[in-house]
């Protein structure tokens, strides 16, 4: 039965646009520890989001060339196990269940260039940002050919005619979004111990059992090693949670921005052990004593040296002196330039009024530097340029010194 019908010579409309998020500096590492799992040859799947555009950006410097001093210069621990950084001579194969604008790019760039069952990507839908679409659109017709979409039942597991599909499916890598891992390789990507659903599972679960399922192939979650709320800094890389996506028994590889921990035939206390060396440092010693209390970890155990120095500030000395290689929006963006320079300030602004003690701080370092470029248009953006009453001043004055605080880190990240 046909319920809509969608008459194509009517007057058009927009299909839906994602609003592309900024790739934050955890997100870019994130994505240049992916790149090194990513064999010559074989094939890939990425989700939509941030870590996704990281990774295909990743992957493209990578295939220019363009990634040897980035890694010269990275201070964190780099296993040999996973050192995949060469041009793609053979070109990969991508399936996915949904094709977005990293996927698309590297498609442009003959990064996708093995063809498998008939096509260079196989998709069961596309969702991304208008300039994707125009992209997508632009595409000569023989090229766009390459790109098949089929039934997600296709793109999300072997049923059917599985010899082929194991065959084309070679050295895969499906790479997925978490937002907690426990201690114990667990993961947590689609709700809350409390029953709150955040999203769906999607493919995410369909995607790790295949990679199980296939020789070669390796199920990859990101996830950034730490998370704010009001202000309030918290671990992603948790002893335990009462909601769990993916179990402990499927547990494979894990990356943020610290590195990757290869968890697949591993023993408990190695999980651990590889997941400690991948979090933030500020909570390490909180996940050895968990470790330790329950058993789980020797009494001789000690923090690896390597990973004893995993902060922020480490990672931004690294990613920022490459900032012209690492832009926010690798892909093109719906946003402006004035809009562009709002972000890493508004995100600023809004960590730091979750204290007084900090939102007082922004201020008084805001008063005492200077403007700099584009203050006064990123004002005007948020109506704050001519601001009435002591609610608006202070919000326009809260502004600049975000504004100030964010220009000298973040310029050249955001760019356009």
């Amino acid at each position: 039965e046909i319920d809509l019908l969608v008459d194509e010579t009517a007057p058009g409309h927009d299909l839906f646009s994602v609003v592309k998020q900024p790739v934050s500096l955890e997100d870019q590492a994130i994505g240049l520890h992916v790149s090194r799992l990513v064999r010559d040859g074989g094939t890939l799947q990425i989700g939509i989001g941030q870590v996704g555009d990281a990774l295909a950006n990743g992957l493209i410097l990578r295939h220019r060339g363009e990634i040897d001093a980035i890694w010269r210069d990275c201070p964190f621990h780099r296993s040999e196990t996973f050192a995949e950084t060469g041009p793609f001579e053979n070109g990969l194969y991508g399936v996915t269940e949904m094709l977005v604008d990293g996927l698309l790019a590297l498609f442009e760039e003959g990064v996708i260039a093995r063809e498998a069952q008939g096509a260079l990507i196989h998709a069961g839908f596309f969702l991304d940002s208008r300039d994707f679409y125009a992209r997508l659109r632009a595409l000569p017709r023989e090229k766009r050919a390459r790109i098949s979409m089929m039934p997600v039942s296709f793109t999300n597991s072997l049923y059917g005619d599985e010899s082929a599909r194991r065959a084309a499916r070679r050295d895969a890598r499906f790479v997925n979004s978490a937002m907690m891992v426990t201690a114990l390789g667990a993961a947590v990507s689609d709700g809350t111990e409390d029953g709150q659903v955040v999203s769906g599972v999607g493919g995410q679960f369909n995607f790790v059992e295949q990679a199980f399922a296939l020789d070669g192939a390796r199920a990859v979650l990101t996830l950034p090693a730490t998370r704010e709320s009001y202000g309030e800094v918290t671990s992603n890389i948790v002893w335990s949670y009462g909601h769990v996506t993916i179990p402990r028994h499927l547990r494979d590889i894990v990356v943020t921005q610290y590195g990757i921990a290869d968890l697949r035939g591993k023993s408990d206390a190695q999980v651990i052990a590889a997941l400690i060396a991948i979090a933030d440092s500020r909570f390490q010693p909180m996940l050895e004593r968990e470790a330790k209390r329950a058993g789980k970890l020797p009494l001789e155990y000690r923090i690896p040296e390597h990973a004893r120095a995993n902060t922020p500030e480490r990672l931004e000395s690294w990613l920022l002196a490459h900032a012209q290689k690492l832009p926010a929006f690798p892909f093109g963006t719906d946003f402006t330039l004035v809009e562009r320079r709002l972000l890493p300030a508004l995100s600023a602004l809004k960590s730091a009024s979750a204290r007084r003690r900090d939102l007082a701080a922004l201020l008084w370092r805001g008063m005492r530097s200077r403007p700099v470029e584009g203050e006064d248009a990123a004002l005007r953006r948020m109506d704050l340029d001519r601001p009435r009453g002591v609610r608006q001043r202070l919000s326009a004055l809260a502004l600049r010194a975000a504004l100030r605080q964010t220009h000298p880190r973040y310029a050249a990240l955001f760019a356009p």
